[in-house]
């Protein structure tokens, strides 16, 4: 099906026009130097070795506070160049957000979902930044607007709703807002039938929100003072927030808590872990300070989910298998676990729902996603889902009631937009309820996508997903953007993106890298891309690359890439690697200062991290092999691309100095007169600036940054 093409306006052309020389090559010269770090001497030693970092002084000693007056001068003066570079380009971001702009629907829409006695949805309207929450009765009735993000978010240079959840009743919502990107959020709570908030305020939280049983109650995390969620405390309605209830502390630094509702909502789970190690308990949702029934005692390496229907416990665990295993056990002996779906090499068992009459599996099998449909008398026959693509995503939505005959599905492919349906399960019926509008045009039949397999350097077969427009040459004349993440066992879908668009239909190709860290193929590819097999990730994208060269997608110096977080810490060791494939790279709050972080205990995210990357604190040989890759660490003289790095000022998870130290540190010591930019948000965390125009805006930034650098 296509939609109208709708015509760009004469302004948006003009601009277009306007800009097209200036995206051609960059200019000779820049408008201004680039700042310049000084270098001050600082060392450390571990295991006997000693490791020199100039650049130390960037972490402010103040921090999770930032005042070092050197340290903000300096991310300010970095901004100031970025943002006099940018000019140069400034005509083709304002095209580029308008045609980015162009392809999302203003005033949408979600597709409104029964829970309970009431419907709800959200809305975006013509110009607004953020969601309007509403409902109605399910009987019929008028709506009503429980909650509109944008009046909250007045005044506030960044803002994110958290957790929204209606208590059983249907009066009371609670609800969580972070208005710096720290993650802290503060909890409020609202009458629904007055509409007016209670006094109950709850600071400083890092948890889902779950209501009690009688309405009366909510079930949270506390942050600690290292952004870690070690607790969980009881609220009861009307009394002093400070005299919140423990029901339960967790005594190791590395491990993280959180709270759920079991799929009868009468069991609130409590789980906690790192990042190959998981414990679980139970708690009465009616009587929350009960003792807490613990599932099974942590046991180093084994992961644990569980979920409560008729007082039986269903546990997805990988203790036996690699790519997990769905168990069972009674309460009254809750440790005791009896298989009822066994592990698979081949299908890999990613999670499960539970409803009344049936119950939901979700996995991959050979990376493409599995939705199967299996009843409690045969667990071992599935009604697996049928897609209409042979490459997509697929999964379980928004299914808020225990009780239902139907489930609604979120599906889309590379050349598919978001499409929302349910599935009638008795009739084994998909009704598509909804497809994501493009407003200015979009015609799926002018595109194509391929997965092909790469052969990394070990022997291993990588897949790449490629998104083209249709007559794409393979003689290596057009240009090709590159994407991966690659990291905690995330794998990264071939779903849809209009933004891609802005690539695509300038002759780019678009491809995914679905390289080891993730879990694309399974279980077994997230742990051959961690600890001491890390750098199996950054030689799959490396490796990539070449194999997409070699076969005529692009030219050596026509790949463009990017990636974020741990993402961006990949863009870092590709560069360091094989600067000489890339055309331009962008780096999003990248985690490239792997070593310095992973030796700092008191940063909130590092004891957790220990299992994913490795202990240079106990561990000598760890030390050496984080040494090896980190980004930081490995900047040496050579060229190096055009680069553009970004960070966040209130960011908790990758510090602001990571994307600093390693800009600087590239300035004192590439050797070629590529451009390097970073971008700090001195008022936003790891997201960015929020709100989806503004999203957009840096999108628009991001590409023009590329096409600028490689001649449009």
């Amino acid at each position: 099906m296509a939609w109208p093409m709708k015509p760009l306006t004469p302004a948006v052309w003009l601009a277009v026009l306007a800009c097209l020389p200036m995206a051609l090559a960059q200019p000779a010269a820049l408008p201004m130097k680039p700042p310049f770090a000084k270098k001050r001497p600082y060392s450390y030693t571990h295991h006997g070795i000693t490791v020199e970092d100039p650049w130390h002084w960037l972490r402010d000693p103040a921090y999770p506070k930032i005042q070092d007056k050197d340290v903000l001068d300096y991310l300010r003066a970095e901004n100031l160049y970025f943002e006099t570079s940018m000019k140069a380009v400034q005509p083709l971001v304002e095209a580029l957000f308008e045609e980015l702009k162009g392809r999302i629907q203003e005033d949408d829409s979600s597709v409104p979902q029964k829970d309970g006695d009431w419907i709800y949805w959200s809305t975006f309207t013509k110009g607004a930044q953020y969601r309007r929450h509403y409902r109605r009765p399910a009987q019929g009735g008028p709506e009503q607007l429980i909650l509109d993000q944008n009046e909250l978010a007045k005044g506030k240079d960044y803002f994110q709703l958290g957790d929204l959840t209606i208590s059983p009743d249907g009066r009371l919502m609670a609800y969580a807002i972070d208005v710096d990107g720290s993650e802290r959020f503060e909890v409020h709570f609202r009458d629904l039938y007055t509409g007016q908030d209670l006094p109950d305020v709850i600071p400083g939280t890092l948890s889902n929100l779950v209501w009690t049983s009688d309405s009366r109650g909510l079930v949270f995390g506390y942050a600690n003072e290292h952004w870690r969620t070690d607790n969980i405390h009881y609220h009861r309605l009307g009394d002093e927030v400070s005299q919140a209830r423990l029901i339960y502390r967790e005594p190791d630094p590395g491990f993280s808590c959180d709270v759920a509702l079991s799929a009868q909502e009468d069991w609130i789970i409590i789980s906690t872990g790192d990042q190959v190690t998981s414990e679980v308990r139970l708690v009465p949702a009616a009587a929350p300070l009960t003792p807490a029934i613990l599932v099974s005692p942590r046991k180093t390496g084994r992961e644990y989910d569980v979920d409560v229907r008729e007082g039986l416990l269903y546990i997805l665990t990988n203790d036996e298998h690699v790519n997990f295993r769905l168990a069972t056990a009674s309460l009254d002996n809750p440790g005791e676990w009896q298989t009822l779906i066994p592990g698979s090499d081949r299908h890999y068992l990613t999670d499960f729902t539970l409803f009344k009459d049936f119950f939901v599996t979700e996995g991959r099998v050979e990376g493409l996603d599995e939705v199967e449909v299996r009843r409690y008398h045969a667990p071992l026959v599935p009604e697996r889902i049928v897609f209409p693509e042979s490459s997509y995503t697929a999964g379980l939505g928004p299914n808020p009631e225990y009780v239902t005959e139907k489930l609604r599905l979120d599906y889309e492919s590379m050349v598919t937009p978001e499409t929302d349906y349910d599935y009638h399960v008795a009739e084994r019926r998909l009704e598509p309820l909804k497809v994501q509008q493009i407003p200015s045009g979009y015609d799926p039949a002018e595109y194509q996508t391929e997965r092909i397999s790469i052969t990394a350097r070990d022997g291993t077969a990588v897949p790449v997903s490629i998104l083209m427009k249709k007559g794409f040459k393979k003689d290596g004349s057009q240009p090709l953007h590159l994407y991966a993440y690659g990291a905690y066992g995330h794998a990264t879908p071939p779903d849809f993106s209009a933004s891609r668009l802005s690539l695509v239909d300038r002759g780019w190709a678009y491809a995914i890298a679905h390289v080891r860290g993730g879990d694309d193929l399974g279980h077994a590819w997230y742990l051959d891309g961690k600890l001491d097999k890390r750098t199996n990730t950054f030689n799959d994208f490396v490796d990539a690359a070449r194999a997409l060269i070699q076969r005529g997608y692009t030219s050596v110096g026509k790949v463009s890439a990017s990636g974020g977080s741990a993402g961006g810490e990949l863009m870092g060791a590709v560069v360091n690697q094989a600067p000489e494939l890339f055309g331009a790279v962008v780096a999003h709050v990248a985690f490239v200062d792997v070593l310095n972080t992973m030796l700092d205990q008191d940063l909130p995210l590092t004891p957790g991290e220990w299992p994913e990357w490795g202990n240079p604190i106990k561990d000598k040989a760890a030390f050496e092999f984080i040494r090896s890759y980190s980004p930081y660490d490995n900047v040496r003289p050579q060229d190096y691309p055009p680069m553009l790095f970004t960070a966040g000022l209130n960011d908790p998870r990758v510090t602001y100095w990571e994307p600093a130290k390693m800009v600087a540190k590239l300035r004192a010591m590439k050797t070629d007169t590529n451009i390097l930019l970073l971008k700090t948000h001195m008022d936003a965390g790891h997201g960015g600036k929020s709100g989806r125009y503004e999203h957009l805006r840096e999108a628009a930034e991001e590409m023009a940054f590329i096409l600028w650098q490689m001649g449009g």
